[in-house]
């Protein structure tokens, strides 16, 4: 029973946010804007803030590079598998190849991992997305550009990956950890209260990232039979596939504690990056921009009873 009672506290607060959401959503409580204001928040102070936090207070290891470059490997052969079957199996799908790979780190991730586990424990799901960071930006999102320009600037390219606040606060707290002066900052005077502040900012982050991805599931039930098949396909290979790296590479090569395997699962199930939309052709039809619409709301809300489960089980 008290096990039960301790699964039931941290999982309720998840569905309760998320309720909050919708409801906001429902009954019109806060306007669109007012919600793309919010989120505009979240991604420019209080997902940085919580990032900076992590990366400035996990312990490195050399053997999390292996993580990365295999987490970052899995997203190249993703999409490269996208291409072969969207050719031969959903050709009128434009972008077919940007569903299967990819992962929404940021407005999930660290909202489903925190809650559930604290964001003290928030370094390690940081840690096993490194890889996939580097992939979004230097090859998910300058190929996502090209398809929609047919070019791009490389120097617009490290301009946008040097100018993003979450990388900018990856790269701050990797640099000043390993540099050895996390323990001394928060007793610097200024710089102990910038540290109060973002601590702060932190603690916004998951609340409303909850309310934010709560607001956003709204179903069209036009073509959802086709979007099922591509959550259906993603997880139908993923969820096998963390738990055998888990297994194999995690738990016997790696050595890690349990908690990393929680976070690898966690970042596999996750839906494609909620940024595709945003950055498709503007003449793209409206079915296809319907049919992704429909595969990441449909890919979060399954996304999120799977890592329910996960986690009551692995209590």
């Amino acid at each position: 029973m008290e096990q039960t009672s301790l699964i039931l506290n941290q999982v309720l607060p998840i569905l309760l946010l998320l309720a909050l959401g919708g409801w906001i959503q429902h009954k019109k409580f806060l306007a669109e804007t007012t919600i793309e204001d919010i989120r505009k928040m979240i991604v420019s102070f209080a997902l940085p803030a919580i990032l900076f936090a992590s990366f400035l207070t996990i312990e490195m290891k050399w053997v999390y590079a292996i993580i990365f470059g295999m987490v970052f490997l899995l997203c190249i052969l993703l999409f490269l598998l996208g291409k072969v079957l969207g050719r031969k199996f959903f050709p009128q799908v434009a972008y077919f190849p940007y569903l299967i790979t990819g992962f929404e780190y940021g407005m999930l991730g660290v909202s489903l991992f925190g809650a559930a586990y604290g964001l003290e424990k928030i370094g390690v799901i940081a840690v096993v997305d490194l890889g996939h960071e580097i992939f979004i930006w230097f090859v998910f999102l300058p190929l996502l550009l090209i398809k929609r320009d047919g070019s791009q600037n490389p120097k617009m390219i490290l301009w946008t990956f040097f100018s993003t606040p979450v990388v900018l606060a990856i790269l701050a707290g990797i640099g000043l950890n390993l540099l050895g002066v996390q323990k001394n900052l928060i007793q610097v005077p200024l710089v102990g209260g910038v540290m109060k502040t973002l601590e702060f900012l932190g603690d916004l982050a998951v609340p409303l990232i909850l309310i934010v991805v709560g607001y956003g599931i709204q179903i069209n039930q036009t073509g959802l039979g086709k979007a099922a098949a591509v959550v259906v396909l993603r997880l139908g290979l993923l969820i096998p596939l963390a738990l055998m790296l888990n297994h194999f590479l995690i738990r016997s090569s790696l050595g890690l504690e349990k908690i990393f395997e929680t976070a690898l699962f966690t970042l596999l199930i996750l839906p494609p990056p909620f940024i595709l939309p945003l950055y498709t052709r503007a003449n793209l039809e409206s079915e296809e921009k319907q049919y992704i619409n429909n595969v990441l709301v449909l890919h979060t809300m399954i996304s999120i009873g799977i890592f329910l489960v996960y986690f009551a089980m692995h209590q």
